[in-house]
């Protein structure tokens, strides 16, 4: 079952797709934090939502948010997806141990091996305030995701 609303936000450590460590703590009392889980880099549906945030990346900037994009694949995979896509985002790689953060966050498909469609808005606090988990093949509408923060 996935975090609900009004729960903390379970914190991890994950490495980004230039190596570099990035943990949910170090936004707190910084920023809020639209955290998307995904299946896998360079599939249909995960490719056009990840381009669609980037290219509607101020819309997240603009309301002090922190985009953090997760997937099961290895950070090398996801330095070329970054790359390819012109993503300019943090895509964490939740690999190793194999969908340990997916898990926390209820969103690990045991069957496929692979996140499903998760989205966590987490408040300044560390609270989710919003949520929605959809099928791997169900795209989600990312103008609410902004209607989300704009309650915030």
């Amino acid at each position: 079952m996935a975090i609900q609303v009004g729960e903390k936000a379970p914190d991890f450590e994950l490495k980004d797709n230039h190596g570099a460590t990035v943990k949910l703590s170090d936004f707190r009392g910084e920023k809020n934090v639209v955290l998307l889980f995904y299946p896998f880099a360079f599939t249909g549906v995960c490719t056009g939502e990840l381009c669609s945030l980037r290219d509607n990346l101020p819309q997240f900037t603009d309301r002090d948010t922190q985009l953090l994009a997760v997937s099961n694949d290895s950070i090398h995979t996801l330095r070329v997806f970054a790359e390819q896509e012109g993503l300019e985002y943090p895509l964490l790689s939740d690999f190793w141990p194999h969908g340990n953060t997916s898990r926390a966050y209820g969103v690990f498909d045991e069957d496929k091996g692979c996140a499903l469609r998760g989205t966590f808005i987490i408040d300044k606090e560390g609270v989710v305030r919003w949520t929605v988990v959809n099928g791997l093949p169900d795209a989600r509408d990312l103008g609410e995701y902004v209607k989300a923060l704009d309650t915030l």
